[in-house]
């Protein structure tokens, strides 16, 4: 996920500086509208798409791994936060040595 944040400021950058470079070639109002246009299409779109990816690509871990499961699992990341590794499919990052059920309470948040 890290990647996704990545290349979206690499893209923020880019058109900031494109922005400020035509900001003294078009008009102020123009401006604006190519400002706000651009930064939904450039930056925010790409975001978005690449994130629907990401959790497309990790539903299997998320729904039907021992896990997603477990206590130390961030779903949002698809981490285990005990040991700071991304499990997949066929790779536990502890093999379900520390394996904890998760509370009832962290289910509603």
């Amino acid at each position: 996920m890290g990647h996704i944040i990545f290349w979206a400021l690499i893209r923020l950058a880019l058109t900031i500086t494109g922005l400020w470079i035509l900001f003294y070639y078009i008009d102020y109002g123009t401006w604006w509208m190519l400002g706000i246009v651009s930064l939904y299409v450039i930056v925010i779109h790409p975001a978005l798409i690449q994130y629907d990816i990401f959790r497309e690509k990790t539903k299997p871990v998320v729904d039907s791994s021992l896990c997603s499961s477990c206590r130390y699992f961030d779903k949002t990341a698809v981490l285990c936060t005990k040991l700071d590794e991304h499990p997949t499919e066929n790779y536990l990052p502890c093999g379900g040595q520390y394996w904890e059920p998760r509370s009832f309470e962290n289910d509603y948040e």
